[in-house]
């Protein structure tokens, strides 16, 4: 009969980190990692660098804002798709996407950081936000406007034959002033007008539908927080020593 010493009961309670690390360098200083060494938030660190961050928020740097950045934007790009494809295909307005658009971006953000968090990583997580979800209206009104095609021809049909009369007019001798043309809008002007529209879209909304507009302001305030609050500053987890030349248990 076996002890039960000889097959403990697993401890779930505690993060045991066994064998050689995956990588031989400290993830801060980038400097090979001799002997032991430490998790900080799950990243492989030296002893010096796990000293210095215990106790205290993760190393803030360029490179690991930048990342986080990219992610974010990555996430927001996605956020805003998915926010435009479900009120395109199913015709609903439901402004708890917001809720998931703001966790994406600051989960990504986070992803991007290694788990760095802050008040500009807070920042840049409520524009992405709301940029998401506020220009998610500019492919939704696209879509509608391509809907009203039809209508266009029809004017168009209607200018012709308006410009035929004109000229039938003047060459019988009764000459009327053209109608001034509307000046033709640029790319650039067509998008800078489109991106306003999309970034005022929220309070548009409050004007054109007052109960529905103020009720969706505050499930985008509330993604915006999720997102803020996701990324925001937090102390560093420090674990170890750990052996690297430990071996796996059999």
């Amino acid at each position: 009969m076996s002890s039960s010493f000889g097959n403990p009961t697993p401890q779930f309670g505690t993060a045991e980190y066994v064998g050689p690390p995956e990588r031989d360098h400290c993830q801060f200083c980038h400097q090979p990692i001799a002997g032991n060494y430490y998790r900080v938030n799950g990243a492989i660190t030296c002893s010096g660098c796990a000293e210095i961050s215990r106790g205290e928020s993760g190393r803030d740097t360029h490179t690991a804002y930048t990342r986080a950045l990219l992610y974010g934007i990555g996430a927001a790009v996605v956020g805003m798709i998915l926010y435009a494809t479900f009120e395109i295909v199913t015709g609903i307005i439901i402004g708890y996407v917001s809720l998931a658009v703001g966790w994406m971006v600051g989960k990504a953000m986070m992803k991007g950081s290694n788990g760095i968090g802050g008040r500009r990583y807070q920042i840049a997580a409520v524009l992405l936000t709301y940029a998401a979800v506020s220009l998610a209206a500019v492919p939704v009104i696209i879509h509608y406007a391509r809907g009203h095609q039809r209508q266009t021809q029809v004017q168009t049909q209607r200018q012709k034959l308006q410009d035929e009369q004109r000229q039938l007019e003047s060459e019988s001798g009764q000459t009327q002033p053209p109608h001034p043309q509307p000046p033709k809008l640029g790319a650039g002007s067509i998008v800078g007008r489109l991106a306003l529209f999309g970034l005022t879209s929220p309070f548009l909304e409050v004007v054109g539908n007052p109960v529905g507009g103020l009720i969706g302001l505050v499930i985008l305030f509330l993604g915006i927080r999720i997102a803020a609050r996701i990324t925001a500053a937090r102390p560093a987890e420090v674990f170890g020593p750990f052996d690297a030349n430990a071996q796996p248990f059999q």
